[in-house]
């Protein structure tokens, strides 16, 4: 790996440019860069008080990090120059390269001519802002941004400028140690630079805002190296989209999508995904207070009955567990509140003892020490302009109090993210409490941190499959008949079944099939919904009409026995995507696959233990568990099935294109694929 340290925490700096470069140097200097910078500018005498050299070539020696803000074409001699003479970086400001191929043709071949210019010096970019680093004091940052000096925080890693900017105006005292854009990753990816910034002791969590992942298998070690560090990592992935593959053979591959495989992959390498950049910001606030969290056990605290029910309500469709109080508890609660509030979890601990503030000390203490994961004091602070606060104040210091005493992970939460007032919100923090700004934020961060900590706490997943790509190639499908003979062969339970091309030389005395029969034509996707299919036949008459009715959509019929009736029905199936690689989806099939949408998704590989997992989540696991008094399915012999498949996807991933099992029946007593599709690919000669 590219070493960027010089880059990233520079004593030396050169700015190359015009107005961008002298916002560089005005930056630097507001948030207190101790170092120097150099100026390069052909005509202006001096930048900002410093003078100007006229070109990189008139420069003492190579500085450890260069801002270049010039035009496209030029960036690329600068780069070189800056490469030759041993620089420690680069951040490249221009834009017009591969982002603007599209438009602009021959823009992509301009960055590989920038990366080769680099040669093995590192280059964030192109077509970025830069970085304000915040435990350096250095900022390679043309434009206002937020972020002040600290010693301790977290890092942020996005590939928008704008937003960038937007999450260092917050003001809900998340201590930002580095922020960064990271533009095209040309040459360094997002996934670098994040193993870069958790290397540093002080950066406690990594922020990443991602469009694309720049590498899979880069990003698989960095969130094993985030792992062993005991730094957690928090996603805001956008591009979310409904669009079904429309041309996709199997139903999975309508299921499964870009989006879907991202989600997989942080799940599968304990990244948690949020949705909002409030929740990204008060989840990264969280861990760094407390890292991921042990367990999922929350206590609430309000003065409110309705805060109460507010917070009861927000985690309903969650995993998080107001865990009740014992009967000793509830007891020494009692004592502190009286007999008239009613002890439970959420507390709403009235207002009897509000102002006796040694009383609410003990009262906290007493509720805190049964030692729950997280303990939340829901605290919502009045206008200061239009009320006095003091007595609101008074109580949150009663809480902290109580925090330093029992030493539990705490928060202060506002049902809404403007009554945390900043100063506040400051100080909870320097006394290690996070404050949390809005209730169901609030129970969305502490998801992801609860996410994280039962991640970290299984065995790390074994690294992606890797799967070659056939560069040149045509698909081809198979039908069911030849689908489900390669099955087979990995093991996969299927109908004794038997091909037939002309209806005439059809005679099942001949042969070992037992009555009843399905007939189907081959050849068609979907054979449902084009009547491809007779089910349940119990004649040679009955089967010797079916072909005769299906002869106008194929010439290739199978036939084959009916499976027994299953307890359910699933859908197991696996597609290549371009990030990840192969992606198993296993969830209720048949008529149910579209209907329900239960769908889990996995990537490859996968063991025993994680198809267990992903079937127990679905909403149909009850169904397979046995529900309201029916039988149970087989679900070892299912698994069994579901391992076949994905070891004949494994064996043949380089070939493989989807692989679509449906349904999948699951009985009492075995399970039995019922139909199944593959689509390979084959290389042109």
């Amino acid at each position: 790996m590219t070493d960027i340290s010089r880059l990233l925490n520079p004593r030396i700096i050169a700015v190359i440019g015009g107005k961008e470069c002298d916002r560089v140097v005005e930056q630097c200097d507001k948030l207190g860069f101790d170092g120097e910078i150099w100026c390069v500018h052909p005509k202006r005498e001096n930048m900002r008080g410093r003078v100007c050299f006229k070109s990189v070539n008139d420069l003492p020696h190579a500085p450890d990090a260069a801002y270049v803000a010039v035009n496209r074409i030029l960036t690329i001699d600068v780069v070189a120059q800056l490469a030759k003479m041993g620089a420690g970086g680069a951040v490249c400001y221009a834009a017009g390269f591969a982002e603007a191929d599209l438009e602009n043709e021959g823009s992509g071949d301009l960055q590989k001519q920038l990366i080769e210019a680099a040669d093995d010096m590192p280059v964030i970019g192109p077509n970025c802002y830069g970085y304000v680093n915040a435990l350096e004091r250095v900022a390679l940052w043309p434009d206002q941004h937020g972020v002040q000096p600290i010693d301790r925080g977290v890092a942020i890693l996005t590939q928008s400028s704008n937003v960038a900017i937007n999450m260092t105006m917050q003001k809900r005292a998340l201590p930002i140690a580095c922020v960064m854009t990271v533009g095209n990753q040309a040459q360094t990816g997002m996934s670098q630079l994040g193993l870069s910034l958790l290397e540093d002791e002080r950066v406690t969590a990594l922020g990443l805002h991602i469009e694309g992942l720049d590498d899979v298998k880069s990003f698989e070690a960095l969130a094993f190296r985030a792992r062993k560090l005991g730094k957690p990592i928090v996603a805001l992935k956008v591009g979310k989209s409904s669009q079904a593959q429309a041309a996709a053979m199997t139903h999975t591959a309508s299921l499964a999508g870009s989006d879907v495989a991202h989600s997989a992959l942080f799940e599968r390498l304990g990244v948690a995904r949020v949705s909002f950049i409030e929740v990204f910001l008060e989840t990264l606030k969280l861990l760094h207070v407390g890292g991921p969290m042990n367990g999922s056990d929350i206590l609430s605290l309000s003065c409110s009955g309705g805060e109460a029910s507010l917070m009861a309500d927000a985690t309903e469709s969650t995993k998080l567990n107001y865990r009740p109080f014992s009967n000793t508890e509830s007891n020494a609660l009692k004592q502190e509140l009286g007999n008239i509030v009613t002890v439970a979890n959420p507390l709403d601990y009235n207002t009897f003892i509000w102002g006796d503030w040694p009383a609410m000390t003990r009262m906290f203490e007493v509720a805190l020490e049964p030692n729950f994961d997280l303990a939340t004091l829901v605290m919502d602070f009045p206008r200061d302009d239009l009320c006095d606060p003091e007595d609101w104040k008074s109580a949150t210091d009663s809480f902290v109090a109580a925090v330093k005493q029992t030493g539990v992970c705490a928060a202060v939460v506002s049902s809404l993210p403007e009554t945390m007032p900043e100063d506040v919100a400051q100080d909870l923090m320097s006394k290690g409490i996070a404050p949390l700004c809005g209730l169901n934020t609030a129970v969305k961060a502490t998801e992801a941190a609860v996410f994280i900590g039962e991640a970290w706490a299984e065995k790390q997943a074994a690294p992606l499959l890797k799967v070659k790509g056939v560069a040149d190639f045509e698909s081809i499908t198979l039908n069911e008949y030849d689908s489900k003979n390669e099955l087979s062969k990995a093991g996969l339970v299927t109908p004794k079944r038997l091909l037939v091309f002309d209806r005439r030389e059809f005679d099942l005395s001949t042969c070992e099939l037992q009555f009843p029969v399905a007939v189907k034509a081959l050849g068609i996707a979907h054979k449902s919904e084009f009547g491809a299919v007779k089910l349940n036949l119990n004649s040679n008459e009955d089967i010797l009409q079916a072909i005769e009715s299906m002869t106008d959509l194929s010439d290739k019929f199978l036939i084959e026995e009916m499976a027994p009736k299953p307890l359910a029905e699933l859908i197991v199936g696996v597609t290549r995507e371009p990030v990840v690689g192969l992606m198993l989806t296993i969830g209720a099939g048949g008529i149910l696959t579209e209907l329900l949408a239960d769908t889990a998704t996995l990537l490859l590989p996968v063991d025993e233990a994680d198809i267990r997992s992903a079937l127990a989540d679905l909403k149909i696991g009850k169904l397979l568990e046995g529900y309201r008094d029916t039988d149970a399915a087989d679900i070892d012999a299912l698994i069994a099935n579901v391992l076949c498949i994905t070891n004949y996807a494994t064996a043949n991933a380089d070939t493989l294109e989807e692989l679509d099992v449906n349904p999948l029946f699951a009985t009492q007593f075995g399970s039995v694929a019922v139909d199944a599709l593959i689509v390979k690919r084959k290389q042109h000669d």
